[in-house]
């Protein structure tokens, strides 16, 4: 099938790569030259603008930082919204706001062009590895045509309901990831400041109800020191900031997410903020005086 990609970071790059291996011919775009060159080199065709990658396919992924920029392909001159072809389906895997999602596809449907907003959650290790969870929301007919192709790139593939409850979805996801990851922040500089490895820690709690996904994959890399990016501080922030933005737009309260909220903000004014999420660690290391890696 021809599908088209639009962005190519270090989501995309990776299930791109995915796509092409599943049999797809894959049409892609980004700003970055040397993103699309990186593409180019796994089997995918480079496009020059939003029109050639367009006049090819009926089928376009969007994997972009935020809902700007998700905007702008879309209605920005020479966007989507003016050179996708009617019946067209486009697939937002960006963690946008819902009510964005909600109004690009009003905007797109005016047009006949088919819209499905589909976040992913599991990262870097996950896109490469080809098993992201991606939670989608839109029409079932449109759903069930674009399944397939997801699957390709994930492990896990859901219908949440309508357009919006993709990103509705994902944010209470990244609730949860962030608070997870700032919850065994904290129990490990404390164990590590009381005297106890933390790795013998690790290794007595992980198989017991407080062992997760996350701190499978997060603390390893706080007991590394390593802060190579999979999914951004600067990106998860954003996250928090939509979850905040939504709550308060349907008056539900939020108390735990905003503390998370601040301490990112922390980070980020500390210049932290294109490292993985798994540095909130180090805002629990200032404070205490302690670090946990070797």
């Amino acid at each position: 099938m021809k599908l088209g990609f639009i962005g190519l970071g270090i989501m995309g790059k990776p299930m791109v790569k995915n796509l092409i291996g599943a049999g797809h011919e894959v049409y892609v775009y980004d700003i970055v030259k040397e993103n699309v060159d990186a593409a180019v080199k796994t089997g995918a065709v480079a496009c020059g603008d939003f029109g050639e990658l367009a006049g090819n396919v009926s089928f376009i992924i969007l994997m972009l930082p935020d809902s700007p920029q998700v905007k702008e392909v879309i209605t920005g001159e020479g966007g989507l919204l003016s050179v996708a072809k009617s019946g067209t389906l486009i697939v937002d895997m960006s963690s946008i706001a819902p009510l964005v999602a909600q109004e690009m596809a009003e905007l797109l449907a005016n047009k006949s062009i088919r819209f499905l907003d589909a976040p992913v959650s599991g990262g870097e290790p996950k896109a490469i590895d080809g098993t992201l969870s991606v939670m989608v929301g839109g029409n079932v007919d449109d759903f069930n045509e674009a399944e397939p192709v997801l699957k390709a790139m994930a492990a896990s593939v859901v219908h949440t309901g309508a357009v919006g409850s993709g990103n509705i979805t994902k944010l209470a996801n990244q609730i949860i990831v962030a608070l997870n990851i700032a919850a065994v922040s904290e129990a490990f500089v404390l164990a590590t400041k009381a005297g106890v490895d933390p790795n013998l820690v690790f290794d007595a709690i992980k198989g017991g109800l407080a062992g997760s996904t996350v701190m499978n994959a997060k603390l390893p890399m706080m007991l590394d020191g390593n802060f190579k990016p999979g999914f951004k501080i600067d990106l998860h922030f954003k996250d928090l900031n939509n979850a905040l933005d939504t709550a308060k737009s349907i008056g539900m309260p939020l108390f735990l997410a905003p503390q998370v909220h601040q301490m990112l903000q922390a980070l980020r004014q500390d210049d932290c903020g294109q490292l993985d999420h798994s540095a909130l660690v180090t805002f629990y290391e200032k404070l205490a005086q302690q670090k946990v890696s070797q």
